[in-house]
């Protein structure tokens, strides 16, 4: 076994161990062997954390201008992008993902640093017009605080970035716990941070091996907001220990989300959008869209192009330039997709392709599966989180809303028509915070993102995006300096 790279959390802008001297090894899913050693932090690491990023706060960060913080911003996202292949070999060592997708995912993650830079000096209050003639009154905008932000680990630093960039834009500082499961390309992030200008403190990463410091971390005393990414089961524990303090959340959940294809879409269209929608990045993210709702007259062909086209999928060596889906990101949500596959066969389902791991490559593998299915199946109704597509028929347009929408989660859904009427009629049916139209996966910074029901509440990126990190201040000036009687309002 090579030896371990040996990585360090950043505490108050110094690099640094687990206050304990505890490590852990985090596991290359591909490879099955651990290949990087991670400090295993403690609570008491999280509240050195929070005491550096609170004094940063009252210190030379929260002084420091909307223009000023837009220039580091701006730094900061160059210096991702030249740092882009490290960062992606971090993020593929534990996660699994293919490299030329995560390098691409950061030469582009930048943008959401340069977007939020754009805001940063551009938060403003307003003048309010006042009943009583001697009154001057206007509004703040004003950093939230300290923001406690929790990640996951299918996507780390695109989901790290979706919290860091408008908490610093807005003038926050932060405390930042990814999952243990994929902790590596955070701890890289971390090395620029000074190299941007951000003061020290501001930006804080504490590894952990325990959910009981993330836990710590979202009921600290010292946290003003807490922003969390992960599964639906989780966000309930992380909202309720914030509420416990009455810190603001928001929560970006789960999802099973529908892709509704009519008669008259274009089907190779569809099939490629289906096949990027839950097979790309093996399927294991929140947007996957893992339930298919198809009508009738065009279910069997469909099905076949999509089964046809998961048939040709190269499984392998996420570094390999033909490998198209790498391994599950870890032995639990390997186990746990498994499963699923196993109840799908219990419960009567029609495998179309796939069905099961894939063990003569080593590693996490499961095949991209295709499975035609009952509204009542399992494997319809929960997420999977994995490379499997339940599909389900309907008849007419009322029919395929309802099974679209039967669910508690609405994350995100899709329309495959080319009637242009009918496209604009079901997106606005569909209970869901984001909808594609003719396409699936697609984000950016500038759109907002977040989900109904079960999959969250608050909305990541866009203009909203920030003022999840401001509070509104108003401020009465009284103007004549004169006496006024006390015991009356006004």
């Amino acid at each position: 076994m090579s030896e371990l790279e040996q990585l360090s959390m950043l505490i108050g802008g110094k690099p640094t161990g687990a206050i304990s001297g505890r490590t852990f090894a985090t596991e290359n899913p591909y490879t099955g062997e651990p290949w990087a050693e991670i400090p295993d932090g403690g609570t008491e690491d999280i509240d050195a954390a929070v005491g550096a990023a609170r004094a940063a706060l009252d210190g030379e960060w929260g002084q420091m201008t909307g223009f000023a913080r837009a220039a580091r911003l701006r730094k900061l996202a160059e210096l991702i992008g030249e740092n882009a292949e490290r960062l992606a070999r971090l993020e593929v060592n534990d996660s699994g993902k293919l490299y030329r997708e995560m390098l691409g995912q950061l030469q582009g993650l930048g943008g959401w640093y340069h977007y939020y830079a754009g805001l940063a000096d551009k938060i403003e209050g307003a003048q309010i017009p006042s009943p009583n003639p001697n009154y001057l009154v206007y509004t703040r905008r004003e950093p939230v605080g300290v923001v406690a932000a929790i990640t996951p680990w299918n996507s780390p630093l695109l989901l790290m970035s979706w919290k860091v960039a408008p908490a610093l834009a807005a003038g926050c500082t932060i405390v930042i716990k990814p999952s243990e499961h994929a902790p590596g390309s955070t701890l890289g992030f971390a090395e620029l941070i000074k190299q941007a200008g951000i003061p020290d403190g501001v930006v804080n990463v504490v590894t952990a091996n325990s959910g009981e410091v993330g836990a710590h971390l979202a009921a600290h005393p010292g946290v003003d907001k807490v922003a969390f990414t992960g599964s639906t089961a989780t966000g309930r524990k992380v909202a309720a220990a914030a509420a416990e303090k009455l810190h603001p959340a928001t929560l970006e959940l789960g999802g099973k989300s529908p892709q509704v294809v009519f008669p008259d879409a274009d089907l190779q269209a569809a099939a490629n959008g289906l096949v990027a929608g839950v097979f790309a990045a093996t399927g294991q993210t929140c947007m996957a869209g893992s339930r298919l709702v198809v009508h009738e007259d065009v279910h069997d062909e469909l099905v076949r192009l999509v089964a046809e086209r998961a048939s040709q999928i190269k499984l392998g060596d996420p570094f390999g330039e033909d490998t198209e889906m790498g391994p599950v990101a870890n032995r639990m949500q390997y186990e746990k997709v498994v499963g699923y596959l196993s109840t799908a066969r219990e419960e009567g389902a029609t495998i179309e392709y796939g069905g099961s791991s894939e063990e003569s490559l080593g590693g996490y593998f499961v095949q991209p599966t295709v499975l035609s299915v009952k509204p009542t199946d399992t494997v319809f109704r929960e997420e999977v989180f994995g490379p499997v597509l339940a599909a389900v028929t309907f008849t007419d347009e009322d029919d395929a809303i309802k099974l679209a929408n039967d669910t508690p989660y609405g994350l995100a859904g899709a329309v495959w028509t080319k009637d242009v009427h009918r496209a604009h009629r079901v997106a606005a049916r569909i209970k869901a915070g984001s909808v594609w139209i003719n396409a699936y996966r697609v984000v950016a910074p500038s759109v907002p993102f977040g989900g109904f029901g079960d999959s969250g509440i608050g909305r990541e990126n866009g203009v909203h995006g920030i003022d999840a990190y401001l509070e509104t201040k108003a401020v009465w000036v009284e103007l004549t300096g004169g006496t006024r009687d006390p015991f009356t309002l006004g």
